[in-house]
C-alpha cells in the first residue's frame, strides 16, 4: 500500500503574486485569493498545512460589486461597548478604507481556526498601485472576475 507523503514546509517555496483589484468583482477575486492563500493551485496542497502563497492587492479602492450592493451591502463592527455597533455602507467605507473591503472578504472564505489566522497574515492588500514588497520580487497574477468579459 502507498504512503501518503507530506510536504516538507521547510523546502516549500512560497511564491509572491501582485493582483490588480482594478475593475474586478468583489466576491469573485475574493475567492481567488483565497485559493492561492491555502495553496489549492498547487499539488502540494494539504488541508492542515499552510502550503499556500503571498498575495499582494493592489488598487483595493477600485474593486466594484454588481447591482444595488454599493448602497445596500453594510460592513458591521463592534466597539465592545454597550451600544457601540457602528454600521457603514460599501461606499462609505470604500471611501473610508478600501483595504478592508477586501480583507474582510478574503477572512470570509478562509478557515474559521489557527490555519486561517496564519494564513490571512500572507495577504497583504493595498489602495493604489505601489507596495513596499519589490525586494520580494512578486510575479503579476491576472485573474479575470467578469464573466464573459475579456479582462
Amino acid at each position: 500500500m502507498e504512503k501518503t507523503t507530506l510536504p516538507n514546509l521547510e523546502t516549500l517555496d512560497k511564491q509572491w503574486y501582485v493582483i490588480d483589484a482594478a475593475g474586478q468583482r468583489l466576491g469573485r477575486l475574493a475567492s481567488e485569493i483565497a485559493m492561492i492563500l491555502r495553496g489549492k493551485n498547487k499539488p502540494t496542497y494539504t488541508p492542515h498545512l499552510d502550503t499556500g502563497d503571498f498575495v499582494i492587492v493592489i488598487n483595493a479602492e477600485k474593486v466594484i460589486v454588481t447591482g444595488k450592493k454599493s448602497q445596500q451591502k453594510v460592513y458591521h463592527r463592534h466597539s465592545g461597548r454597550p451600544g457601540g455597533m457602528k454600521v457603514e455602507t460599501f461606499e462609505k467605507l470604500q471611501a473610508r478604507l478600501p483595504e478592508r473591503i477586501v480583507e474582510k472578504a478574503v477572512k470570509g472564505m478562509l478557515p474559521k481556526n489557527s490555519l486561517g489566522r496564519q494564513l490571512f497574515t500572507k495577504l497583504k492588500v493595498y489602495s493604489g498601485s505601489n507596495h513596499p514588497h519589490q525586494a520580494q520580487k512578486p510575479e503579476t497574477l491576472t485573474i479575470n472576475t467578469i464573466p464573459g468579459g475579456n479582462n
